[in-house]
């Protein structure tokens, strides 16, 4: 059990591997299998790859927000580089790749379920509430992965000297990114509220 716990890819290999038998052993429970000849287990995977993806993504979000941004000042300055060095660009990876595969999986899953273009449009075209709920999540989403792609990231990368710039650029960088990592902090509630009332509510 340590040759799996002791290692990342190892563990998520056991994960998987866990999962594929328990739903061999529901299947086997239930005496169902998986729907043949529609989409609905096409949409189910891409549902549970979009929260898995989702879950990476804000999980990332709010341990920057809740954690490591209001505990860098209590850190010694000698002891900052593991954060900025190490820490800090493997967690952004996951982060921004994270925000990639929520907005994919997302997209699929809308389009799977037919209602892509009625949920961007918020459903003026049908007047169906959970199409609006839906779309008001994917927009706040949307934005939420271009303050992700094209202001946090490039802000950080100058912030922890992945880009180098003077000391000046790298203090208004750090800011940048942690401004608009708390916008998308503050956009996740509102965002996670419309995913999940679309799915409970309507």
């Amino acid at each position: 059990m340590a040759a799996i716990l002791s290692n990342l890819r190892n563990t998520v290999i056991a994960g998987l591997v866990l999962t594929v038998i328990m739903i061999a052993v529901m299947i086997g429970m239930t005496g169902t299998g998986m729907p043949s000849g529609d989409i609905s287990y096409l949409s189910f995977l891409f549902r549970w790859l979009h929260v898995i993806s989702g879950v990476m993504w804000i999980g990332l979000l709010w341990y920057f927000n809740f954690v490591q941004i209001p505990n860098m000042p209590k850190i010694p300055d000698e002891q900052k580089p593991a954060i900025g060095k190490v820490i800090a660009p493997a967690a952004l990876w996951w982060f921004r790749w994270g925000a990639m595969a929520t907005l994919v999986t997302g997209i699929l899953l809308a389009g799977a379920n037919g209602y892509l273009g009625d949920a961007l449009t918020l459903s003026v075209t049908d007047g169906v509430p959970k199409h609006t709920a839906i779309g008001i999540g994917m927009w706040l989403g949307f934005i939420m992965f271009c303050n992700v792609w094209f202001v946090i990231w490039p802000n950080q990368k100058r912030a922890l000297g992945m880009v180098e710039v003077d000391a000046d650029t790298k203090a208004k960088s750090a800011r940048t990114a942690m401004l608009f990592s708390r916008t998308n902090t503050l956009l996740s509630f509102p965002m996670l509220y419309a995913m999940v009332s679309a799915q409970n509510l309507y």
